[in-house]
């Protein structure tokens, strides 16, 4: 009998499922270990031969089943369900062109960029919240979630709440503190915010509040790494968070780390935030307890995504602290952390925009999407999903070379590499491909070490004169 046949008579005996622990005490698989069971096991989910639900701790394997999600999402719920075999399309990988949105989301779009005047007035719908119920309204389907835990899977399932994020964390402070800052128009590159992380130093011509945002992500993620413990859909993380990210940036320093008494408006939208400081109240302590029952990490993550800055419970940086907070499921169950890599800024404001005006998911599920797939690639040791090559490295990948031969050959340091990359980008790179370009060659200089050094026909001596001054 093979492997898969071995497999499928097992499982049939599990119609909830098998965890891992439970498959290695059956006499079938005694003599596999661990790591190479699992292996085997997440190929044929990619094989579509088998299934899993859940994660971290809960992860469980499980024989294929259709599911209607018709049936488990409650009337009056907005995100549309269409009638397609596949009725939530998967974005693709190529990032150069929008054909990673779903029709839904395309159409999403054309709706939140028509002219202001043509969008019909948006106030703070409170159904919205109302309909929602854990564990029976979907936001991201079941196989799209279990997709993603696959993904962001790294093999500590048993280990403490925030063991990965912690192993992570030097790299997660940076790629985070810029992306997120990046989505709020942050103007600083990825190497001006690791000097600044490194040395204090504020980049040339760019604003203190600039440097003050970045540094605020900096103190959030560590709040998240230093109490696992206390971290969770609670007053404390998203007061203390919020205080954290709000730092120096507000009117008044009283806001910080205080839901809003006051009105508040969103530029550039049809969308009138709730301003009753009673239902502000309400309705904050009704996500958290909300978001505290869903059972899955993902769709818990991703319902804090939209529901925080729908509500604006703070007078400002509320969709900071939402991506900061999205990464708190992540964090408990030791899944990969979601950093916002490569999540075009246009489009993260216009799927903000779908929420606010349309109360609609479907846009910014697909960013969501879309990003957790690039941070998986960045961040997890085990990878259970391989994907093409990114088709701007395919494209640019002579120029990239170039750039860090040059670099190191000069023995440029942060504040010349990032002033030259700047002005040989702008000669050199098509406008609409500048920015990614930017930030692919900035990665690959903070990424070099001895092991990986020869791809860039570098010397290991040279090299190490130049890392000397890079340091």
């Amino acid at each position: 009998m093979t492997f898969i046949d071995t497999i499928k008579q097992v499982l049939a005996r599990f119609p909830d499922g098998a965890p891992i622990r439970v498959i290695l005490e059956l006499p079938e698989f005694s003599h596999f270990k661990r790591r190479t069971l699992q292996r085997r096991l997440d190929q044929l989910i990619s094989d579509g031969i088998i299934s899993s639900e859940g994660a971290g701790r809960g992860f469980k394997y499980i024989l294929p089943k259709k599911t209607n999600y018709r049936d488990t999402v409650p009337d009056g719920f907005r995100a549309v369900i269409r009638e397609e075999a596949n009725p939530y399309p998967v974005p693709e990988r190529d990032e150069l062109k929008s054909d990673w949105l779903s029709i839904a989301s395309k159409e999403l779009r054309a709706s939140v960029t028509r002219p202001l005047g043509e969008r019909k007035l948006a106030p703070y719908d409170d159904s919205f919240l109302k309909v929602y119920q854990p564990n029976i309204t979907a936001y991201i389907p079941h196989e799209l979630r279990n997709e993603l835990a696959v993904m962001g899977r790294v093999g500590m399932e048993d280990h403490p709440a925030g063991t990965y994020l912690r192993q992570v964390m030097d790299r997660l402070i940076i790629d985070l503190s810029w992306n997120s800052s990046r989505l709020e128009g942050n103007t600083y590159s990825i190497l001006e915010t690791q000097r600044l992380f490194e040395i204090g130093e504020n980049a040339e011509g760019k604003s203190l509040a600039e440097a003050q945002m970045i540094l605020n992500h900096k103190t959030a993620i560590e709040i998240l790494a230093d109490q696992t413990d206390e971290i969770g859909f609670n007053r404390y993380t998203l007061f203390n968070l919020h205080a954290a990210l709000a730092e120096a940036l507000l009117p008044y320093e009283q806001a910080s780390g205080r839901l809003r008494h006051e009105p508040v408006g969103v530029t550039g939208t049809s969308f009138r935030p709730l301003q009753d400081p009673a239902r502000i109240e309400e309705y904050f302590g009704n996500i958290l307890e909300k978001a505290s029952e869903i059972e899955d990490p993902f769709e818990q993550s991703f319902f804090a995504m939209v529901h925080l800055p729908y509500l604006q419970p703070f007078i400002d940086v509320n969709k900071r602290v939402s991506r900061i907070v999205a990464n708190i499921p992540l964090m408990q169950w030791n899944l990969c952390p979601l950093a916002f890599v490569g999540v075009p800024r246009e489009d993260y404001l216009q799927a903000t925009l779908a929420v606010y005006e349309l109360q609609r998911v479907e846009y910014l599920r697909d960013i969501f999407v879309s990003a957790y797939r690039k941070s998986c690639d960045r961040y997890s040791a085990i990878r259970q999903v391989l994907g093409n090559p990114d088709p701007l490295h395919v494209r640019y990948r002579r120029d990239l070379h170039r750039y860090i031969q040059h670099i190191v050959g000069k023995k440029l340091d942060k504040k010349l590499a990032i002033r030259w990359i700047f002005d040989e980008s702008t000669r050199e790179i098509a406008p609409e491909n500048r920015e990614p370009f930017i930030e692919m060659v900035e990665n690959a200089l903070s990424s070099l070490h001895e092991g990986n050094i020869a791809r860039y026909r570098l010397r290991p001596g040279p090299f190490r004169e130049w890392l000397a001054g890079w340091r």
